[in-house]
């Protein structure tokens, strides 16, 4: 899946259980109608209110693996929209730096930011990346 997709999608969820809910949510619904339609907009300003209502129980509860689930079907939608249209990349990576990773806590939003790791290599060269601590060994 791309990566954008996952940073946008996790940022998204995340956003939910903040403060900062409403204008994030607003500035999705925006988007949303501007690279689709109004209609389909609509339609996502009601499975927002549904998906965040989800996570503000699952977090209650403890519920990982709820949070997990919703944060699945958002990454599945904004993956199938760059499908149908990858020009989208570049919009969805803007809404994801000025809208989605700043509503969240600064702890999840350097989360977010790690997941964007992009590299090519051509001819024999090789691409070695690592969110971590990372162990190559030639043999």
């Amino acid at each position: 899946m791309d990566p954008i997709v996952l940073a946008a999608g996790t940022a998204l969820v995340g956003a939910m259980a903040t403060d900062a809910w409403q204008q994030t949510r607003i500035a999705v619904v925006s988007w949303w109608g501007r690279v689709r339609s109004d209609e389909e907009a609509e339609g996502v300003r009601g499975d927002l209110a549904e998906a965040r209502a989800q996570i503000l129980s699952a977090r209650d509860a403890g519920d990982a693996d709820t949070e997990r689930a919703v944060a699945g079907v958002w990454h599945l939608r904004l993956q199938q929209m760059l499908r149908d249209d990858p020009a989208l990349e570049d919009e969805l990576l803007r809404l994801l730096n000025s809208e989605l990773t700043p509503a969240l806590p600064a702890d999840e939003g350097a989360q977010i930011g790690s997941l964007l790791m992009k590299a090519t290599a051509s001819g024999s060269g090789r691409v070695y990346q690592a969110g971590r601590d990372q162990h190559i060994s030639e043999r």
